[in-house]
């Protein structure tokens, strides 16, 4: 599953995937979902998972400045605050949409 087209309009993010099917991902969902070692951690060998301090999130931390393509699975936000480690798999996009309309 692939997104034709992503395009952020307003506070989400609008997604058009392969199948047809449309999502729309608030960007404050998607800022506290970042997949960074520094906001989901890491593990070492024994399972300890390790974060970088947690940050409070202004009104800039859920804004999109700049979303990059990488390679043929994954895009990578650049947020108005500078925070640009995260690379969405299309997959976890998927996921987060499913996660969005579940909850509605």
């Amino acid at each position: 599953m692939r997104p034709e087209n992503l395009q952020v309009i307003g506070s989400e993010l609008a997604i058009r995937w392969s199948d047809g099917a449309e999502s729309f991902l608030p960007l404050e969902l998607m800022r506290r979902h970042c997949p960074c070692a520094s906001c989901a951690g890491e593990k070492d060998i024994f399972g300890n998972v390790y974060k970088g301090h947690a940050k409070a999130l202004t009104p800039a931390a859920l804004q999109i400045r700049e979303l990059l393509p990488v390679g043929g699975y994954a895009v990578q936000p650049v947020w108005r605050d500078g925070h640009n480690t995260g690379l969405y798999t299309f997959e976890q996009l998927r996921r987060l949409a499913a996660m969005n309309e579940a909850a509605s």
